[in-house]
């Protein structure tokens, strides 16, 4: 099934005293682009991220929003910058000395200055974390994976039905290009009668023009394979792998033929029926360019 590159997932679990929330979305881009917005102290879990969603996901534009808030304070302490309340002391006694201030400064006032006292967080077991947030990772990659292969089924449902109206229009144009070729016997026939009158006339030189302009106007071969290509381009929207760059391409093919025969017509019908064909082709193209 075919998966669109755009997606929306979001999870949120509690495990070991953290609550952990993730929120992946993604819209098309030609390869796999991963931007993550997470706690800078958990930096480490970027890359791990990274390569989860990336074995999940081979394109897009994804962005990756991660929340992890700490429950409890067992892992934090509040340690006293000895060194630096000393300074600050000493620094005050020698103001109330040299300008004969009274030194009534106390513990209140010293912890009031900037770094006395310095918050530390023991060391976390960033193993045990990184299974934390992969459990919500998944959660959150399958709800994404799901709101993409929904849209997948109903763009795959859109391009079927339209590679089945060019399939229609070669059907016609492969009914009406032998009737061309008649249709032009029937007129050169017509105006060297209109020009000679009753004189008779070389049937082999007749015959000759005739084959060279069916040869001229002949579309057999675009439409076989143009035939081949939709048949392709189906068996593409079954696959279950990323498919979008060899369906990108693929149309590109069917465009090809379709402007060759557009190009040897020489029937307004056929030409009618290619430009038809061509404006298909052109939302089938947009279709692709959102499809992994």
């Amino acid at each position: 099934m075919i998966k669109s590159m755009t997606g929306f997932g979001r999870e949120t679990a509690e495990a070991n005293g953290y609550v952990i929330t993730i929120e992946l979305k993604s819209v098309n881009h030609r390869y796999f682009e991963f931007n993550c917005r997470l706690p800078r102290q958990y930096g480490f879990l970027e890359e791990k991220l990274k390569s989860f969603v990336n074995s999940k996901v081979s394109r897009g534009k994804v962005d990756c929003f991660v929340t992890i808030e700490a429950l409890n304070t067992d892992n934090a302490e509040v340690v006293i910058n000895h060194t630096l309340a000393s300074a600050y002391v000493k620094a005050l006694k020698e103001l109330s000395k040299e300008y004969d201030l009274r030194a009534d400064f106390g513990t209140v006032s010293v912890s009031h200055f900037p770094d006395v006292f310095v918050l530390k967080k023991t060391e976390e077991d960033e193993e045990r974390l990184w299974n934390d947030v992969k459990a919500v990772a998944e959660k959150a990659v399958d709800k994404f994976i799901e709101m993409r292969e929904k849209e997948g089924s109903k763009m795959k449902e859109d391009i079927c039905s339209r590679g089945q109206f060019i399939l229609d229009c070669v059907s016609f144009i492969e009914e009406r290009s032998p009737e061309t070729v008649k249709e032009y016997n029937d007129k050169l026939v017509a105006r060297v009668h209109e020009l000679l009158g009753d004189v008779s006339l070389d049937e082999n030189r007749i015959l000759q023009e005739v084959a060279v302009y069916a040869d001229k106007v002949a579309v057999a071969e675009e439409t076989v394979r143009l035939r081949s290509h939709i048949e392709q381009l189906n068996n593409f929207l079954e696959s279950r792998e990323a498919v979008g760059r060899k369906m990108d391409f693929l149309v590109q093919e069917i465009n090809r033929e379709a402007n060759t025969i557009g190009s040897k017509a020489n029937d307004v019908e056929i030409a009618r029926k290619v430009v038809d064909i061509k404006a298909e082709i052109e939302k089938i193209r947009e279709q692709i360019q959102n499809i992994e």
